[in-house]
């Protein structure tokens, strides 16, 4: 029987809301409707990463204004006009071609963390990608990403019971890539990949639909046809939630080199604004290895990074923008990265070479604006291997994000990124959510309540889980009315057991409805003869 089915079928239900494209059913005076209500609530915040693919020269992103003459020196066939630089402060300046993010500055939505980096830098495109979409250190291979190990941390027991009521939408979504390393959790996707929002993942034909598959036995075939499974389900909610909004800002780009970028932040904001629970967004775009034409010969404010940071920075604020029109910026943040910057010193061919560190820029309304870090020191004496110094570790970049807006306690951030990393004052550390959510989440997927046997005569056995805290064991008949309470009292965290015997009750449906602290779920049995 479908849930929607079931819930219209239960006596004094009404219609409240719509919620994810289904309909919600409330009465107050039923518990079994109070408890199924409780299960859904909104989505909490959201995380859109923004990569930038190829090593972004941030010398010519983030320039140190006040040092000005000696990166010209370094720079003599590059570097724009200092009258050229948008003025982010007295010292720090944007690349002309920003002005989106510019603006967004101005406005308190967005910020910079100057010389991000990490020590004993690799120079080698998959090498130094593997490392920061990890969380690696230079010289350990993890197989587990940064955000593969969050989402783990927050839903455990994935992919075995998902999707369900807690958790009905991917943990996370990459749109027009594969899902990548940065996802995973040790062979596990923890998150899916789309090229688009129609249709995104059409399984049509696959083995878990194809009846000749019943014919094939074995624990990794299992694993291929649940995981296919459940990706058909999420592009079925895809879909939906993309189909429940529209684009509302008018200012992504529309040209060749923006376009591609324009199309996948406005299918994220499209999802969040469906009603999509998926807590984390990765988008990319790529042609920042600029190691020849990286500027107009006859003018360095133009060229082929020039380009490519106009159509970051307007996708920015044009997502920005839309989100605000949709009443969404109070839960959404972001940041770009790239796997490298650049060497100080350019090159023969107009261009610059693999380099260290380089500024990130973040953005949001919540965020703490500002310049965050000094400029780097550029010397008088660069050479074709002077590089940046690291200021801010990279990691500490990602734990930033991961205390003060998805709120993991410290000792788990630090246990995620295997070591305890400095915080960087770019978000109010008191904008965290309470614990209520996570803990719904940690336990979604896992059964919390069992009865057996089930069907059962007149006995059966209920088996149950505390988390610590009080907890409640109700059974509720088929009609929602409560006839029997369990338990009702404070319990240390562990396994119990209660026996439940329905002697004298007619033969039919009942529901066992489990509540520790914040969280529910109800569970059904049936009497027979």
């Amino acid at each position: 029987m479908k849930r929607r089915s079931f819930i219209k079928g239960i006596p004094g239900a009404t219609i409240t809301t719509m919620l994810a494209g289904q309909e919600v059913y409330a009465e107050h005076s039923n518990p079994l409707l109070q408890a199924l209500h409780g299960m859904m609530y909104d989505t909490d915040r959201v995380l859109v990463i923004v990569q930038l693919s190829g090593g972004n020269d941030g010398l010519n992103m983030i320039l140190p204004i006040d040092q000005y003459a000696n990166l010209k020196a370094a720079r003599t066939n590059i570097l724009m006009p200092a009258s050229s630089i948008l003025n982010l402060t007295d010292k720090t300046g944007i690349h002309p071609a920003m002005s989106g993010i510019y603006n967004l500055f101005k406005d308190g939505k967005a910020g910079i963390i100057q010389s991000v980096g990490y020590p004993n830098f690799n120079y080698s495109h998959f090498r130094a990608t593997d490392i920061w979409v990890s969380g690696a250190n230079s010289n350990e291979y993890l197989d587990s990403g940064w955000v593969g190990r969050y989402l783990n941390y927050e839903y455990p027991n994935y992919p075995v019971g998902y999707p369900n009521n807690v958790m009905p939408d991917p943990l996370a979504i990459r749109v027009g890539d594969g899902v990548g390393l940065g996802l995973q959790m040790m062979g596990v996707n923890m998150g899916i990949a789309i090229n688009a929002a129609v249709d995104p993942v059409d399984l049509t034909g696959n083995i878990f639909k194809d009846p000749a598959a019943a014919n094939y036995t074995g624990k990794e075939l299992s694993y291929v046809r649940e995981v296919q499974r459940q990706t058909d389900k999420f592009g079925d909610v895809i879909v939906s939630a993309y189909s429940k909004s529209k684009t509302l800002s008018a200012m992504y780009p529309t040209n060749n080199t923006a376009a591609s970028l324009a199309g996948r932040l406005k299918i994220v904001a499209r999802l969040i604004a469906g009603g999509l629970k998926t807590r984390i967004y990765w988008v990319s775009t790529g042609g920042y290895d600029t190691h020849s034409a990286q500027v107009d010969a006859t003018d360095q404010t133009k060229g082929a990074q020039a380009d490519l940071l106009k159509g970051v920075s307007d996708n920015i604020a044009a997502f920005m923008d839309d989100i605000k029109l949709m009443g969404l910026e109070n839960r959404v943040a972001g940041f770009t990265f790239s796997e490298f910057g650049r060497r100080i010193k350019s090159n023969a061919s107009l261009g610059t070479d693999h380099g260290s560190a380089l500024p990130v820029i973040y953005f949001g309304k919540n965020i703490l604006p500002g310049v965050i870090g000094a400029n780097p020191t550029i010397g008088t004496n660069v050479t074709v291997d002077s590089n940046l110094p690291m200021q801010y570790d990279f990691r500490s970049l990602y734990g930033t994000f991961l205390s003060q807006w998805f709120c993991v306690p410290q000792a788990s951030v630090d246990a995620l990124l295997f070591k305890n990393y400095q915080k960087i004052p770019i978000l109010n550390p008191q904008n965290c959510l309470s614990t209520a959510t996570h803990d719904a989440n940690a336990n979604s997927g896992r059964s919390m309540i069992k009865a057996y046997p089930n069907p059962f005569v007149h006995k059966t056995r209920i088996d149950f889980e505390s988390n610590g805290g009080y907890v409640r064991v109700q059974v509720i008949d088929n009609r929602g009315s409560l006839i029997q309470t369990l338990i009702s009292r404070d319990l240390i965290k562990g396994s119990y057991t209660a026996d439940l015997d329905l002697e004298g009750h007619s033969n039919g449906v009942y529901y066992v409805r489990w509540e520790n602290d914040a969280e529910v779920q109800v569970k059904g049995i049936m009497k027979v003869e």
